[in-house]
């Protein structure tokens, strides 16, 4: 990485860890205007040889709006703050409790489409939520992961010069009473719930490591994927494309 991006991502501390080339950070409680600066830094920074990377973390209260939000879907934010910020979506709610997964990540190297990102998340919470016996599943109208019609966990991301940044949020043992206080993500009376509330007795911690790992194994199996791809098509032998 250039010197300039590691000065980008210096309130995250050091990489906790390496998997699969891609540089991981647990970075604990940070404020939330501080980490999207930090990632449209490193975005904007990075180059094609700069490793991809995986930030976990949590956020003190927070009520974000994407790109697109209105201000109609803050019902009362009360004395949460409210920050604009230049990811997709509607409005979400971050605090702790929550596991934010951040998703820096070279698509145009790893010949991955916006879609197939949001799927490839979207699939990895729900076999993590199924190893602890929920049962969770996607929508085609509206990203994120539901259990029994309440959202458990938000996406949100952007794609600058190939490369995404923001991700994912998921609720373990999250207050959920600020939800009330919003549309969550623009749905009007939506419900959402969390892990904890859903019986399971876990830390985010602990979920931020299988849940990382498998979305790393996960990226990296699709990553390949599309390379096969790419040299079949080169050869001639296949008349289909990698994204």
């Amino acid at each position: 990485m250039s010197s300039a991006c590691s000065s980008a991502v210096e309130l995250l501390g050091p990489v906790t860890g390496t998997l699969q080339g891609i540089n991981i950070r647990s970075a604990g409680l940070v404020d939330y205007q501080d980490s999207w600066q930090a990632m449209r830094e490193f975005t904007r920074l990075r180059d094609s040889s700069t490793p991809d990377e995986i930030w976990l973390l949590q956020h003190p209260q927070v009520f974000t709006l994407g790109q697109a939000g209105k201000t109609e879907h803050l019902l009362c934010p009360g004395d949460i703050p409210v920050l604009n910020t230049d990811r997709g979506g509607q409005v979400t709610y971050h605090g702790p409790g929550q596991l934010v997964m951040y998703t820096l990540l070279n698509l145009k190297r790893a010949g991955l489409g916006i879609r197939g990102l949001v799927s490839l998340i979207e699939d990895t919470v729900i076999d993590c939520l199924a190893s602890h016996d929920i049962e969770a599943v996607s929508r085609h109208d509206a990203p994120g992961v539901y259990v029994d019609g309440s959202k458990i966990a938000a996406l949100g991301l952007r794609v600058s010069r190939g490369c995404s940044y923001h991700g994912l949020a998921l609720n373990v043992d999250a207050d959920l009473e600020p939800f009330a206080r919003i549309n969550p993500c623009g749905f009007r009376n939506l419900a959402a719930t969390s892990m904890s509330e859903l019986g399971v007795s876990t830390t985010v911690e602990s979920v931020a490591v299988s849940l990382s790992e498998s979305f790393i194994s996960s990226f990296t199996a699709s990553t390949l994927q599309k390379g096969t791809e790419t040299v079949t098509n080169n050869n001639g032998e296949n008349n289909g494309s990698a994204d």
